[in-house]
């Protein structure tokens, strides 16, 4: 079989799965948070945090209580990491410098995981464990309940009533999170990822030397961070780590966990606002964008344009050989279209036109599904922009879901897709223009902007991969990245709470003749066209002067 037929069939397999996971688990999640019965220990998390769970609260409560639990994380995690050489399981490490330790605070309160460190020599078995893996629930279930808040803003009417956020972070980490991510785990044991907390292994290495190894709960974490749409994990390798990803059918299966939650929770919208057929549309909207990003990274991959790729017959360069071209380029594509720092492959070794639709993905607001929750608030978000521009074309007050798109839900819809490009695109110009910046870059020309570009991307879209050919650990980019994940993970987050809270307070709008129908094809193409257009106007200029202008040397 060919290596093209077996990529091919790999890509099958996974939608085969995706399609019919769709239905029961975004079933299962709209039970989970319209259910009115509250298991005894999630009663117990209550009573400690002093939390009346049957009190909803309006968007700028719901808003003060993400902000706050966010804060909390972050200082606990910065105090952790600078405390390490105090504490327990540091298996003799020292405190993370504080740029650093500032850095990975932010990354994993939120769901980004940027690591600027190599994770097996930093962190102690307490601070990754007891730290980063619990951020790897929480976060991910944070982007979830804001999401059920905007699907809330929809479907309720005359109410400033937007669920609890307690509630929804405490049901979305104990019934969803928790128990996928534990059968996961058992799975990636089986087939050979480590799971130990044993304090060193020794194995002889091709020069003869020996070297210790701190695996800790290896396949704990890759469940978590993988079905959390996260990144981080015990090793700089990452996924490409034969000890986090031993065969290609684990690769299968990580991915499969990267994206599955995403592609269905639009069952779940759609269930909360008792229409199917609206949950169907977005998920064809997010499955179009993705295969044709999956299409174009393939053929850019296998194509192996380039002078190197063309004289050994295949772009080999940063993948794993158990892994091949076509497995590894999806793994990127399901990586950057969703909240994921995971890589199984050097993203910074891609051919031009490959690396840029990495790039590419991210840019779009990693929407195709997207991170966990924060890829269906965002799609949503397009598609007010949508019926608003739908609604100029004919001149009528724009409707989605029998709520009127007035100038404060599109002002709010704005800032909300401006918010991280104007991160993006001032962070490159401020690291481009200072020599604190510039000294960072291990290439010059086309390609060492596009490795800065990435960053600052993957920063402020909360993705966490990384171009690689870039020296990120220093105060400089620990800083200013740390900021771009910190503005792009909560602007975004209150324009989306506040928007779910102008919605939530009006009355349904009867549908007419004029109404735009949401759940047909042509509402679906609207919404691709516009969001690749949306983009593209936003980032071209920098993509020309990246990958393209790599691509066409």
């Amino acid at each position: 079989m060919s290596s093209a037929m077996a990529g091919l069939l790999f890509i099958l397999s996974l939608l085969v799965v995706l399609a019919v996971a769709y239905r029961p688990l975004g079933d299962y999640m709209y039970r989970v948070y319209t259910g009115t019965r509250h298991y005894a220990f999630e009663r117990g998390v209550y009573r400690l945090i002093g939390v009346h769970p049957d009190n909803g609260q309006r968007w700028t409560a719901y808003a003060r209580s993400v902000l706050a639990f966010s804060a909390v994380s972050i200082l606990f995690l910065y105090g952790l990491q600078r405390l390490q050489s105090h504490l327990a399981l540091s298996l003799g490490m020292g405190a993370v410098p504080p740029a650093l330790a500032w850095n990975t605070a932010v990354s994993f309160t939120t769901n980004t995981n940027w690591q600027a460190y190599s994770g097996e020599s930093t962190m102690g078995h307490l601070v990754q464990t007891g730290g980063l893996a619990v951020q790897n629930f929480v976060s991910a279930a944070v982007g979830m309940a804001v999401a059920i808040a905007l699907v809330r803003g929809f479907a309720r009417r005359r109410t400033d009533d937007l669920g609890n956020f307690w509630v929804d972070l405490v049901r979305g980490t104990v019934r969803i999170l928790l128990p996928i991510a534990f059968l996961a785990a058992i799975l990636l044991v089986a087939g050979g990822a480590i799971q130990t907390f044993a304090d060193h292994h020794v194995w002889t290495t091709l020069a003869g030397g020996h070297q210790t190894f701190t695996p800790g709960a290896v396949a704990t974490q890759e469940a978590i961070k993988d079905l959390g749409t996260n990144g981080g994990g015990f090793f700089n390798a990452n996924s490409a780590h034969p000890f986090e990803n031993p065969t290609a059918w684990t690769n299968w299966l990580e991915i499969l966990l990267l994206t599955v939650i995403a592609f269905s929770l639009p069952r779940t919208f759609g269930r909360m606002v008792g229409d199917n057929r609206q949950g169907y549309a977005i998920v064809a909207i997010m499955a179009i964008i993705a295969m044709a990003s999956v299409a174009v990274t393939n053929l850019a991959e296998l194509g192996h344009g380039g002078t190197v790729p063309q004289a050994i017959g295949a772009a080999l360069e940063g993948k794993e050989a158990r892994f091949g071209v076509s497995n590894s380029a999806m793994f990127a594509t399901s990586a950057t279209l969703t909240s994921t720092g995971a890589v199984d492959s050097a993203h910074d070794s891609y051919t031009a036109l490959g690396g840029g639709m990495l790039l590419f993905n991210m840019m779009l607001g990693e929407v195709a599904p997207g991170g966990t929750g924060s890829g269906l608030y965002g799609m949503l978000v397009l598609a007010v922009i949508t019926v608003f521009v739908a609604g100029l074309m004919v001149g009528r007050t724009p409707e989605y879901l029998g709520k009127k798109i007035g100038s404060r839900e599109v002002k709010l819809a704005s800032l909300y897709f401006l918010a991280t490009p104007v991160l993006v695109l001032i962070g490159t110009a401020l690291a481009m223009a200072t020599g604190a910046g510039r000294a960072a870059m291990l290439n010059n020309g086309a390609h060492g902007l596009s490795e800065v570009l990435y960053a600052y991307t993957s920063a402020s879209n909360n993705n966490g991969s990384a171009f690689a050919g870039l020296s990120a650990n220093t105060d400089f980019f620990n800083i200013t990245l740390g900021l771009c994940m910190a503005f792009g993970r909560f602007l975004p987050m209150v324009l989306i709470l506040a928007l779910a809270g102008s919605l939530a307070g009006q009355s349904p709008v009867p549908a007419s003749a004029g109404t735009l129908p949401t759940h047909r094809p042509q509402f679906v193409g609207m919404v691709v066209g516009v969001t690749v257009v949306l983009v593209a106007l936003t980032f071209l200029p920098a993509l020309a002067l990246g990958p393209l202008a790599e691509g066409i040397r």
